[in-house]
């Protein structure tokens, strides 16, 4: 037998595979943290991307808008040469705003914000906790030409200097993250959230692809409008470490740093797998089931029709949305989770319904996690009380000479069948 570990919440679930199976591990390429992480920060910002710190001169007022809890953006590196160099400017400490973006998650409380921002920022600046469903907090700033409304949190729009930090990383309908996306989504509205992500349904919404992307296209029309100034980004490799950081205006560090990303994440295989094993990466990226989503889909790009994919996703917070699980309740079948969702408006939540349901119809979908197993089969998932236990139940069933992936940090890793 053959021991393989996967990162499960904070810890690790191992399982063993019989030594007679093909196994591959696929995962993002290796690739050495920088040595000094915040000397690669603050070197980026010493030479900003189509953006000069002489024209900010005086500046009095900064909003900076960053990721929630559901992500894992080393702010502990980003923020203090980021603060720095705002200090510098002689930006004082009440003119510094942090915002938190949580787009259609909950908003955050104060009690939850050392989970995002680093002890020294906290007590020292203002923070204001986003919420997508207080237009009187929003301000309107017309339509892309996709037809989305964009609204911002107005207390960030008002700030003189507007600064995005967050991580470029594959995305599984925009492409990738990072650049403007923390504030187009992240402060805007349910109703643009929502619109945003219905474009998820034109050709060209994949993860992985930037250019020629409807989502993210619409992503980057509404970050000009509300005028985001600059993005600070990391881009990490398989165990968190900042490979490279990137400063400037938001589209030229994306068009930067989106051929590193997809460098690092884009893996080829020859063939679909009978079997996937799928761990999205650990806490916060198995959360809860909305995060967790993401390891089904870019795992479920490399097994084959029929096949059975496991999802190990610890989901120590629920679902992460009510209006999913109520999605759910109304439907008893995959057939009837895709018909149901065709025939109504797209609404961010459900929406993962009609994801997960588009991939239970391509495989048998077994779910490894802390959830009560009544609700797992009320969302239609198989569940299971260990890997092991899933692996066990699954492979009398499989083929002879059964090919078997491993995807440890699968939200991370764009796996593709080659010539596909």
């Amino acid at each position: 037998m053959a021991k393989f570990c996967v990162p499960y919440g904070t810890e690790e679930a191992c399982f063993d595979l019989p030594d007679t199976l093909a196994v591959d591990v696929i995962a993002p390429k290796e690739v050495p943290g920088a040595p000094d992480p915040l000397r690669t920060v603050e070197e980026a910002l010493a030479a900003p991307l189509a953006f000069r710190w002489e024209d900010w001169a005086g500046v009095r007022t900064v909003a900076i808008a960053v990721n929630d809890k559901t992500r894992p953006v080393p702010h502990d590196v980003l923020l203090p040469p980021l603060l720095a160099r705002l200090e510098a400017l002689g930006v004082p400490p009440e003119g510094i705003t942090f915002f938190i973006a949580n787009g259609t998650h909950a908003p955050m409380t104060p009690d939850e914000y050392d989970k995002v921002l680093p002890s020294g920022v906290l007590g020292r600046y203002r923070v204001v906790s986003h919420d997508a469903d207080r237009l009187e907090d929003l301000e309107y700033l017309g339509e892309t030409r996709w037809g989305t409304p964009v609204w911002v949190n107005r207390a960030y729009r008002q700030a003189d200097l507007r600064v995005a930090v967050g991580n470029i990383e594959p995305h599984q309908f925009a492409g990738f993250s990072g650049g403007v996306k923390t504030v187009v989504v992240g402060l805007g509205a349910r109703a643009e959230i929502d619109r945003n992500h219905a474009l998820m349904m034109q050709p060209g919404a994949e993860m992985g692809r930037y250019q020629g992307n409807p989502v993210r296209e619409d992503i980057e029309e509404a970050g000009e409008k509300i005028g985001v100034h600059l993005a600070l980004n990391a881009i990490m490799n398989i165990h968190g470490e900042v490979v490279q950081a990137l400063a400037g205006a938001p589209r030229a560090v994306m068009e930067a740093g989106v051929p590193i990303s997809q460098e690092i994440c884009m893996v080829s295989v020859p063939q679909p797998y009978d079997l996937v094993i799928s761990s999205p990466g650990g806490h916060p990226k198995d959360i809860n089931l909305y995060q967790a989503q993401k390891g089904l889909r870019h795992a479920a790009q490399v097994v084959r029709p029929g096949g059975v994919l496991i999802l190990v996703s610890a989901c120590v917070e629920g679902t992460g949305s009510r209006s999913y699980e109520a999605f759910m309740e109304q439907v008893s079948s995959v057939e009837e989770a895709l018909e149901r969702f065709a025939q109504q408006p797209f609404r961010v939540g459900p929406h993962k319904a009609f994801l997960i349901a588009q991939d239970m119809r391509r495989a048998t979908v077994v779910l490894v996690s802390r959830l009560d197993p009544g609700l797992v089969r009320r969302l239609l998932f198989r569940p299971a009380a260990s890997v092991q236990a899933a692996v066990d139940e699954v492979l009398p069933g499989l083929p002879a000479g059964a090919r078997v992936a491993v995807l440890p940090k699968a939200s991370s890793t764009v796996p593709r069948v080659a010539g596909a």
